[in-house]
């Protein structure tokens, strides 16, 4: 029997994994009462009784919480942003190479990767280990999302009776070139320049698609859509959590395609002078939840496709 913690279960994320993990008969989900959820001393209880403890909380209330844990066997689970490129913690992406998945296998501190990133790594990371892009060139990322990445706050925004028109329209921000996801996608992907990039909320709950072009004379090796397809067919091979295609809906990619799902589609398309290399999920998914699960799974040595909706 696995004994699970989440810290913060009030959250979105919280509220999905406790949602996956409680239709498991090999999981006993440990649970404080309402006037107990903020206080130090049982959550640390919690923790220390815990094999895993998820951390869905903001982030200077987890790093607060990492201190709270004093039982060495407990693995923890980090979804904030506060651990993602911190010495010791492992990144806790595995379909990105051998060397991730062995490290989330073995720690027992793993940041869950943030939603923006993970479709920019999963594009991004293998040109670069594959000699196809170097780590100087100059990616723009552009990436569509549900609003239910914005946590509680920004749900009950979108979704009140009356609201401002401006929610009807999608809404362009982190203008300042400052996102919280960046210092990530820089640092795993290896790469010596921050990418641009443009995050866009819109009025649907669940879905991402993040999208990054590139111009093939400017890459290392220009191997055009073709090659890149036959690049990433390969390189994801082993991973039913991550699929590549060339194909869509009639020339469009509904952001929300995969809402409720775990899993992760890679569209290839363009031309050898321009391409353009999609990753399309569910925020709430292999954006969130469900990779703070398989994690879970992978630390466990246990299945990691357990509890996800693939």
């Amino acid at each position: 029997m696995l004994n699970v913690f989440i810290d913060g279960s009030a959250g979105t994320t919280g509220l999905r994994i406790h949602e996956r993990l409680s239709k498991r008969d090999d999981v006993r989900i440990i649970s404080l009462s309402e006037d107990l959820r903020k206080n130090e001393a049982a959550r640390g209880e919690a923790m220390d009784a815990s094999d895993v403890t998820f951390l869905c909380l903001p982030d200077d209330v987890a790093r607060k919480a990492v201190t709270l844990v004093k039982n060495p066997h407990t693995v923890v689970i980090d979804a904030s942003t506060a651990h993602r490129t911190a010495e010791g913690w492992a990144y806790g992406f595995a379909e990105l190479s051998k060397a991730h998945r062995e490290a989330i296998a073995r720690s027992k501190r793993i940041a869950n990767p943030g939603c923006h990133a993970s479709g920019f790594l999963a594009l991004v990371y293998p040109l670069v280990e594959k000699g196809i892009a170097s780590p100087d060139y100059p990616f723009v990322c552009h990436s569509l999302t549900g609003y239910s990445g914005g946590g509680k706050k920004m749900i009950a925004e979108y979704e009140e009776g009356e609201r401002s028109a401006l929610l009807d329209s999608p809404r362009t921000y982190a203008l300042t070139q400052n996102h919280k996801h960046l210092a990530e996608m820089t640092k795993i992907a290896r790469l010596s320049r921050a990418p641009i990039f443009v995050p866009i909320v819109a009025d649907f709950d669940c879905g991402m698609c993040v999208s990054v072009p590139l111009y093939g004379d400017k890459l290392v090796k220009n191997i055009g859509p073709n090659g890149i397809f036959e690049l990433f067919t390969e390189y994801y091979a082993s991973h039913n959590t991550i699929q590549v295609t060339r194909k869509s809906e009639d020339g469009f990619l509904a952001t929300n395609a995969l809402k409720g799902k775990d899993g992760m589609e890679i569209f290839i398309g363009g031309n050898d002078e321009r391409i353009l290399l999609s990753a399309r999920f569910d925020n709430l998914g292999k954006g969130a939840s469900g990779a703070a699960i398989q994690n879970m799974n992978i630390a466990s040595s246990l299945d990691e496709t357990l509890s996800l909706v693939l």
